[in-house]
């Protein structure tokens, strides 16, 4: 059972109230923003809550049990400390946010409505929304190892063993012609057989989206020209010149594991698990068995 501020139980009890919704945005980079409903500043806890002209929430869902509940908030990015290249650099993702009702008079006056996480963030022609997740969406994460045909390691990671940063799967070059966002014919990478850096990491080492990285979705040689094309478009347009570095792919097959990357023995799946036509199947009679005897 929660507990109520005392002041701010015989505020509402009153009748008139100076009541304000405050969200408490704590990123992965360990920035702290505040912004509310209100239409002035609301400070607390060292934290200022700035008004979000455009900011708005839908009702929040809860419900008893492990059941997610959760609400989305929408708005113009108005704020100078909420930007568009921020949100597209991931600086949001998971974010945590708290959520407060407060008597903007008086502001020691509030009550804790809700913590939770951003999930997923959508933008365009400078507005966004954002989901904010109840605690109990981290119980459908999945936790541990999945019993399953593929890898369920991540290229070079500790458990792979593979070195990215070796010749073999790491290459380098610049933007020769581009399509688009998307889509460009490159040089430096004409040593490399197509679709080796197919699922690859990509990113992008000067121009305006240095920094930035994306999956590579298509790695393409025709003629002797090579292109790549990203699962998701740059920030930034991007032009010709524009300099990257990009790491082998895989597909987490155990046939990938062992020919593209000799790497069998620390293979993270079971290639050799029986699917369900198997574990469905009886006994027939004219059935072998171990022996290569009939069975009667």
């Amino acid at each position: 059972m929660r507990t109520i501020d005392a002041g701010l139980a015989a505020h509402v009890a009153a009748g008139t109230t100076t009541l304000c919704r405050c969200w408490k945005l704590t990123r992965s980079d360990g920035a702290v923003l505040g912004f509310t409903d209100q239409d002035r500043t609301v400070s607390f806890d060292a934290t200022d809550y700035e008004p979000a002209q455009g900011f708005d929430a839908s009702e929040e869902t809860s419900a008893l049990g492990f059941a997610v509940g959760g609400m989305e908030v929408s708005g113009a990015l108005s704020s100078e400390r909420l930007t568009g290249e921020d949100l597209a650099a991931g600086l949001y993702d998971n974010a945590e946010v708290r959520v407060f009702l407060v008597n903007w008079l008086a502001p020691a006056e509030r009550h804790l409505l809700r913590v939770g996480h951003l999930g997923e963030v959508t933008r365009e022609d400078g507005a966004f929304r954002a989901e904010i997740r109840g605690l109990a969406a981290a119980l459908d994460e999945t936790r541990g190892r999945i019993f399953g045909h593929t890898c369920d390691a991540d290229l070079g990671d500790a458990r792979c063993g593979i070195d990215l940063a070796a010749p073999a799967f790491r290459g380098a070059g610049a933007v020769s012609v581009a399509n688009d966002r998307r889509r460009f014919a490159v040089s430096g990478l004409g040593e490399f057989a197509a679709g080796w850096f197919e699922r690859g990491r990509f990113t992008w080492t000067s121009g305006a989206n240095a920094g930035r990285a994306a999956e590579v979705r298509g790695h393409r040689v025709t003629g002797g020209a090579v292109s790549i094309e990203l699962w998701q478009p740059a920030y930034h347009s991007v032009v010709a010149g524009d300099g990257f570095t990009v790491t082998a792919g895989c597909d987490k097959l155990f046939t990938t594991c062992r020919a593209k990357f000799a790497n069998a023995a620390n293979f993270r799946g079971f290639p050799h698990m029986p699917g369900n036509d198997f574990a469905l199947t009886y006994a027939r009679p004219g059935d072998r068995n171990d022996g290569g005897a009939i069975v009667p």
